[in-house]
């Protein structure tokens, strides 16, 4: 296979290309954070009924972090790409606050208050489109992170960066199978958005590295157009935010980041009230996703073997809450029945989340 030449287009700047929902939420430098997540003293940027769709504009830190240059028009130029998205462009030679190697790397959303949710509620977060808003990405390797730490990058490199472009038909990843040379690997296109989150109490931001009961940076590759998230609201009108976008990603990211590229993504914002969300979920001590086939409880810690074990605690006590599935019962039906995997093992707090199928309930 060979490698096709990188074309203009489509690209979807700033207010330009379709916009699905009423509501619209650009990344220009005022209506993002860099590094750091939303907080219980963060103004909202919008406010929402429940049951509004929002189109959301996401940049990709990759091509505009301090490392690669902090300038993404010249970056993207080394790789052929002839147009580069102006947000991007204005975020990098923009004042905005980013301490490089203190704060993290992703680009979020500031945050998005949904009239009426109240802490103990779930907001639910549905994605119904995520369209790629430039044709090419980059997966990057930096030195002491990754799975493989200390193996890769190579030799003295700090760090190494994949170009990735996306096929003609919009439905492909193609990275070169060696540097500089002709044929390419092809793989599917699976967009979604690593970060979606609910802002935690008080005044200090989150970083925007590890995840944790607030959702963030939760790097779940089922969370595609269709699928919803739930969290538990921990600050009245929950301050939800999103970032991080992917074109692609295998459970586990194994090597720092995805195939990351800019997303526009439409996002439907729901509350279910308390009362509810025990009687379908039961008492969620963390992110909840559903797809049209699965339950998809989650597990979080820094251990990975404890990740696990608090996912199979969370999958248990949901099959109970749902189903009145007996504990044993479930506990037995989960390794019968029931795929666990690593959502992520790089972001310090590693991720596990269960795939249950719905079906086998009837």
């Amino acid at each position: 296979m060979t490698d096709p030449v990188l074309q203009p287009g489509p690209v979807l700047q700033p207010g330009h290309g379709p916009i699905p929902a009423a509501t619209y939420l650009p990344s220009t430098p005022e209506h993002v954070l860099w590094g750091r997540l939303p907080c219980a003293a963060d103004a909202p940027v919008l406010t929402v009924a429940p049951g509004t769709d929002v189109t959301v504009d996401t940049v990709s830190h990759e091509g505009i972090l301090e490392d690669q240059g902090r300038d993404p028009a010249r970056y993207f130029a080394r790789h052929g790409a002839t147009e580069v998205l102006e947000d991007a462009v204005a975020l990098a030679a923009s004042e905005a606050p980013h301490r490089f190697g203190v704060d993290g790397p992703h680009v979020v959303s500031r945050p998005i208050a949904v009239d009426g949710a109240r802490v103990g509620d779930l907001l639910a977060v549905t994605v119904l489109d995520a369209t790629p808003r430039v044709p090419y990405g980059v997966i990057s390797n930096r030195h002491g992170r990754g799975a493989l730490a200390g193996e890769y990058p190579r030799d003295a490199e700090a760090l190494y960066s994949a170009f990735a472009t996306v096929s003609a038909d919009g439905a492909s990843g193609l990275l070169p199978l060696t540097e500089g040379g002709e044929r390419s690997v092809r793989f599917p296109l699976r967009p979604f958005l690593g970060v979606m989150g609910i802002a935690v109490p008080g005044r200090e931001r989150p970083h925007s590295v590890p995840p944790g009961p607030h959702g963030g940076n939760i790097d779940i590759a089922l969370l595609t157009a269709g699928s919803t998230l739930y969290l538990p609201v921990q600050v009245d009108g929950a301050l939800a935010y999103v970032g991080d976008p992917h074109f692609a990603q295998g459970d586990g990211e194994v090597s720092l980041t995805a195939l990351e590229g800019s997303l526009r993504a439409t996002l439907r914002f729901d509350v279910v009230a308390r009362e509810d969300a025990l009687r379908q979920f039961g008492e969620l001590a963390g992110p909840l996703a559903e797809t049209a086939e699965f339950l998809v409880p989650t597990g979080l810690d820094e251990d990975l073997d404890a990740a696990v074990q608090h996912c199979v605690r969370a999958a248990i006590a949901l099959l109970q809450a749902r189903f009145g599935m007996d504990p044993r019962l479930a506990y037995a039906y989960l390794s019968a029945a029931t795929d666990f995997r690593i959502s992520q093992v790089v972001d310090v707090v590693k991720g596990v989340h269960a795939t249950i199928r719905k079906a086998d309930f009837g």
